[in-house]
């Protein structure tokens, strides 16, 4: 060991490069030169943090006085410095890390029970309504508030918020129509009262609008809070149907009609079907404007025709709640003298400034009555005119393609406005009834079982299956009713000769078909009785013999008329139906009898030789079955079922005979 120290021991750094080989060694010279060449080394400077002198950082410790006597500020301390550095850069860092590494979280929204948040809901919805009624114009964003209440995911809170809108808009909304605020019209100088007034009205036809389209989305939805209860649909209809009938002269009146008219096209109409045809009927009855039932009967139209009439016949009986022109006579007289003393005001002479106050005051009074919904006659008259044209062009068209279901609602809506229709189309009308009696006894005549397999097929492809009997007997009644009906009206009577008007073919078939008529068991029932329809429809529910005694009455005591009917056919009439006496029930026999009597008021010379043997006047054999009245020879025969009518059990009838009998001898 070497004095003074310890062994060393040699270190060879270069023992590697000596060891690698030299290709090896000019490998990696070559791979190290060949990257530099991709080295960035401004970059990596310029990224690196600069270390500046550091700011004096301001002492925040009290003064201190020195041994002279002097006062000096006392340094911080740089343990102090430094620590208050570190701690404020810690939290910068810890906020800054805090705010990249910390996901977003939404706001977790405590779990309440359904039953509180429909409670909270429920007093929430009654507390702005309250508010709402007291003062509205005060609470203007009070309909946005609803709406939102609205917007629950609970169903229940959704109807509670539909039925409370309702029940607000109701009670708010003004008896005039709100128009639209022009954007780009003149700036007005305005009271802050106006001001107040125009901003609610506008926050009212906006929440108002908004509202509606709510309605026509829910009433698509089947959804229903609980078994057995009502749905989202049915709440919704309900409330179009309440407005409807409670504002029809407010904005958005098309929107609603568009949601009842919607419930209605389906062959088959369930309860909230009911709902709007009961709203309908009440705005076409109470409708004194004309716009509502103009909208209205558009909308049907329409959407029948879509439909290829498909539809309930309670949606055709509509159209006879219509108050049409019958029933908007004008004040001609008060017109003529409004007239009269304009046509002189005309003549007096206005200075500048009069004639243009004139002018302003007629243009407010236009806006005034655009804003009450008031129309004039005039208008009146023609919005009626335009919805008989689309009235007539419905009925027309389901007679011509024969709707089975649907002939007798058309048949009684033409039998009720037959005074309104055009004389030009009399004969296409008529022609159009003779066919359709055709066809009837027809199908009538074929065999029912060759088109059983037709009629089953049928039946499978057609969704509705609740579809009523074709009542043949009753088709063809009411044709003869409305054939006299037409007659009756506009005075077509007595231009009948040059409108070449042949009733005819009605009478002759009535007589005909009079002793298969009392022998049918459903004389005395109604309509509705032989269908299993859910609601019975008020329109058209005149049993059989209310139909064959109205067709009695215009064939044998028109009204135009009286005397004009010839004997031989009041004869055969007045034989047949005593003959037809005997088999009907008793009220039907009552009601026959009823009219003989008034016969015999009227026409007892004509008719009295069948009660008297001794006054015959014809010769051969009476034909009760002939095909035509003239061939059945009716004064060769004698009533004598008359004195079977005198032991008949009912003491209603016996009096009938009675009375009958008395009328004719006198």
């Amino acid at each position: 060991m070497a004095p003074g120290g310890s062994k060393r021991r040699k270190l060879d750094h270069d023992s590697d490069d000596e060891s690698r080989p030299p290709a090896a060694t000019k490998k990696v010279q070559k791979s190290f030169f060949k990257n530099a060449s991709n080295w960035n080394l401004e970059q990596d400077y310029e990224s690196r943090p600069r270390k500046g002198k550091k700011a004096k950082k301001d002492s925040n410790r009290l003064p201190i006085r020195t041994a002279d006597g002097r006062i000096e500020q006392a340094e911080a301390l740089e343990e102090d410095t430094a620590s208050i550095e570190s701690d404020t850069e810690w939290l910068e860092g810890r906020e800054e890390e805090e705010e990249e590494d910390e996901p977003e979280v939404e706001e977790k929204v405590p779990d309440v029970p359904e039953p509180q948040q429909i409670r909270e809901a429920q007093e929430e919805l009654a507390k702005i309504a309250s508010a709402m009624n007291e003062n509205p114009e005060e609470h203007v964003g009070a309909f946005k508030a609803l709406a939102k209440i609205g917007q629950s995911k609970i169903l229940a809170i959704q109807m509670l918020s539909l039925m409370t809108q309702m029940s607000v808009y109701k009670d708010v909304i003004p008896g005039y129509r709100i128009r639209p605020q022009e954007e780009n019209g003149p700036k007005e100088q305005l009271s802050k009262d106006v001001r107040t007034l125009r901003q609610y009205e506008q926050a009212l036809v906006s929440g108002y609008q908004s509202y509606i389209k709510e309605l026509a989305r829910c009433s698509k939805m089947e959804i229903r809070a609980a078994r057995g209860g009502q749905s989202l649909a049915t709440i919704a209809t309900t409330c179009a149907c309440a407005l409807v009938t409670s504002v029809p002269h407010f904005n958005f009146r098309s929107d609603l009609l568009k949601i009842l008219v919607g419930k209605l096209s389906r062959r088959k109409i369930n309860a909230d079907g009911v709902k709007c045809l009961e709203a309908l009927e009440t705005l076409l009855r109470d409708d004194e404007e004309g716009r509502p039932s103009q909208e209205t009967v558009s909308f049907l139209s329409k959407m029948m025709r879509a439909r290829d009439f498909y539809v309930d016949e309670r949606v055709i009986n509509l159209f006879l709640s219509l108050r049409l022109l019958s029933e908007f006579s004008g004040k001609a007289s008060q017109d003529n003298v409004e007239g009269m003393t304009q046509v002189k005001k005309k003549h007096e002479f206005r200075t500048k400034r009069e004639r243009k106050n004139k002018k302003e005051q007629k243009a407010l009074d236009k806006d005034m009555s655009q804003a009450d919904a008031l129309v004039s006659h005039d208008e009146l008259e023609k919005m009626q005119s335009e919805t008989l044209k689309l009235v007539f062009a419905t009925y027309f068209r389901i007679l011509k393609l024969r709707m089975p279901h649907l002939m007798g609602a058309v048949l009684e809506g033409l039998a009720k406005y037959s005074h309104l229709i055009n004389q030009d189309f009399f004969g296409d009308l008529l022609e159009a009834l003779k066919d359709l009696i055709r066809h009837s006894d027809n199908d009538a005549n074929e065999d029912p079982a060759a088109d059983g397999e037709e009629e089953e097929q049928e039946q499978e492809e057609e969704d509705d299956d609740d579809v009523p009997t074709r009542n043949l007997t009753r088709e063809a009644l009411l044709c003869t009713v409305t054939a006299f009906a037409l007659l009756a009206g506009q005075d077509a009577h007595n231009s009948r000769n040059d409108l070449h008007l042949d009733l005819s073919f009605f009478t002759t078939h009535l007589f005909t078909s009079l002793l298969s008529l009392s022998t049918n068991p459903d004389l005395e029932l109604t309509r509705q009785s032989n269908t299993s329809a859910t609601a019975a429809s008020k329109v058209n529910v005149h049993t059989t013999t209310v139909l064959l005694l109205r067709s009695l009455t215009g064939i044998l005591l028109p009204p135009w008329n009286v005397r004009s009917v010839p004997p031989l056919r009041l004869a055969a009439f007045v034989k047949q139906l005593m003959t037809a006496a005997l088999q009907m029930p008793d009220k039907s026999t009552q009601a026959v009898l009823v009219l003989l009597s008034d016969i015999a008021h009227t026409h007892s010379k004509k008719v009295c030789s069948l009660w008297n043997t001794e006054e015959r006047k014809g010769d051969g054999r009476y034909i009760p079955t002939s095909d035509s009245i003239e061939a059945s020879n009716p004064f060769t025969a004698t009533v004598w079922e008359g004195e079977l009518l005198r032991k008949h059990y009912s003491p209603k009838v016996r009096e009938g005979v009675k009375l009958l009998e008395k009328g004719m001898s006198g």
